[in-house]
């Protein structure tokens, strides 16, 4: 079997980071982490999908990302637990665009809700947007990859551990998309197409903040303690949505063309 993976040793540094030329589609894309790795693809020469439940949010974002870094971008409504959605949004992007080469599955949910008080539809409800919607998109991201590419899932820490109380289908989801970025890397790997995850730590964005206040409430934990709570770093702060963001250039360029199905831990040392 052939596995189209070139040696790219004798790129130089500038050309290996480059995405001129791809497109990148980040679900989530309107605010926090999702944003700042659309501008940073942008600002790496990929042209950009935002996708968004509110369209005119997704196209607000875009059109952010056109103005700062000058490269194409268009904003979609996406619904990533529903497949019909996701594959026509994809086909929206394919039409505008020209193709996909980069999908970021970032789009997620984090309701703090004890065990004991989960029902089943909030159950199902947290794994139909974290685990399903990384299924719904990698598989339409992997069947227009005609030349190849790469997916990166935005896991979290809460895949390699537990987290805070209330956070259990969370927790489960992450861990559930980690095995996930393992079993498509191997079944993707002979159409040229890299799966990576990244994991973040705790990083102040406008949904990790609700969700932080709310677990710690839950613990009873008084919110004015929050960065220190919420993170183990070992750097000297929190990270920010950026630093995450880098994280997933580097996945997404042609540097990381060694790696696949492993998951990348961008937590400043919290989970040693």
């Amino acid at each position: 079997m052939s596995y189209p993976f070139a040696d790219v040793s004798e790129r130089s540094l500038a050309e290996l980071l480059s995405l001129e030329g791809r497109t990148a589609v980040i679900t989530g894309g309107v605010q926090g982490l999702g944003r700042a790795i659309a501008l940073r693809l942008a600002e790496a020469g990929a042209q950009i999908a935002i996708a968004d439940l509110d369209p005119k949010k997704a196209t607000d974002a875009a059109a952010a990302v056109e103005s700062e870094h000058g490269a194409r971008a268009i904003g979609v409504r996406m619904d990533v637990t529903d497949s019909e959605t996701v594959r026509t949004a994809t086909d929206e992007i394919v039409e505008s665009l020209g193709g996909v080469d980069v999908w970021v599955n970032n789009a997620g949910v984090f309701p703090s809700i004890p065990v004991l008080d989960m029902t089943d539809e909030q159950w199902d409800d947290v794994f139909a947007v974290n685990t399903r919607g990384v299924l719904n998109g990698s598989r339409e991201a992997a069947r227009r990859m005609t030349r190849g590419g790469v997916i990166v899932n935005v896991v979290s820490t809460a895949g390699f551990r537990g987290t805070a109380p209330g956070l259990s289908a969370y927790v489960g989801s992450k861990h559930a998309v980690r095995g996930m970025t393992k079993q498509m890397a191997l079944e993707f790997a002979p159409n040229g197409i890299r799966v990576l995850g990244v994991a973040p730590s705790y990083v102040p964005t406008e949904g990790n903040m609700a969700m932080a206040e709310a677990a710690m409430a839950a613990a009873g934990i008084d919110a004015g303690n929050m960065p220190a709570a919420m993170t183990r770093s070992l750097i000297g702060r929190v990270g920010t949505p950026d630093d995450i963001a880098r994280v997933v250039l580097f996945a997404a360029s042609d540097l990381a063309t060694i790696m696949t199905g492993t998951t990348l831990l961008a937590d400043a040392g919290e989970t040693i």
